[in-house]
């Protein structure tokens, strides 16, 4: 491992609450298709806080990681200020990428609105490909 204070992950399955702000909203009054990018890095990043883990400390180590493909699949809508979960799950490590999976809920009866996943691709601090830090394979359970 490179630094010591960086931590093998040991959560694969986090959840953050998500509410909606009225910004985020389209004129329809549902929420914009571009925010759920966002949404789901927010979920990525508190999966790795989640695991003791910051993302600028990985940085300050010269690990990066940038998104090569996110899907998304739209099933129901979101609205403004209503109480969300959304669901980040590591499905998979390899040696160069990191896949996540997404699951956003309508907490008040957990109806699946938007799924998705995105595949990450680790690179060095001058945009090189480097393998995955061994610290970020998920432990058998």
């Amino acid at each position: 491992m490179e630094n010591e204070r960086i931590r093998k992950i040991t959560i694969t399955c986090h959840s953050i609450p998500i509410v909606p702000r009225y910004a985020e909203t389209d004129r329809a009054g549902m929420i914009h298709h571009s925010v759920f990018p966002v949404w789901f890095e927010m979920g990525r990043t508190e999966l790795l806080r989640a695991n003791g883990i910051v993302y600028k400390d990985l940085e300050a180590e010269g690990i990066f990681f940038v998104v090569a493909e996110l899907r998304l699949k739209y099933r129901k809508p979101a609205f403004y200020d209503e109480l969300l979960d959304l669901e980040t799950t590591c499905a998979n490590v390899t040696h160069a990428k990191v896949e996540h999976t997404y699951r956003l809920l309508r907490r008040e009866n957990g109806l699946l609105l938007t799924e998705g996943s995105s595949i990450l691709a680790c690179v060095s601090a001058d945009r090189k490909l480097r393998r995955v830090p061994e610290f970020m394979y998920p432990e058998s359970a």
